[in-house]
């Protein structure tokens, strides 16, 4: 499973970006996707995450409400719509999936994509 993040940008606070996750290859085995993020000096934090078959979402206390999570299976892509954004949502966004493999599973990580967002 290849993982590939777009959307990132430079924006002003209390704007919205949408970023988004495509993946290839045997996407068929991923059962959950999701987005995590990570500042400079500090820990990677999960976001969100969403199930692929069922959609059922959890995110973040520092993201609810602000950030949705979704998915569209058909074009195997993820997406992260984030709203009212915050200097303090700066950071490089990374996606991730989960999958079956064999008796256990994998998981995957894309290359991030990073969002600034100026005061």
């Amino acid at each position: 499973v290849r993982l590939e993040e777009s959307g990132g940008g430079l924006v002003q606070a209390g704007s919205s970006l949408r970023l988004s996750c495509e993946a290839s290859g045997s996407t068929f085995s991923i059962f959950t996707m999701g987005w995590n993020r990570q500042a400079p000096g500090k820990q990677r934090e999960l976001v969100a995450t969403i199930a692929r078959s069922t959609g059922v979402t959890t995110y973040a206390d520092s993201v609810k409400g602000r950030f949705t999570i979704s998915r569209d299976n058909a074009k195997n892509t993820m997406y992260l719509e984030m709203t009212n954004l915050q200097p303090e949502d700066t950071a490089v966004y990374s996606c991730n999936a989960v999958s079956n493999y064999g008796v256990g599973y994998k998981e995957y990580w894309g290359q991030g994509t990073q969002v600034t967002v100026s005061s």
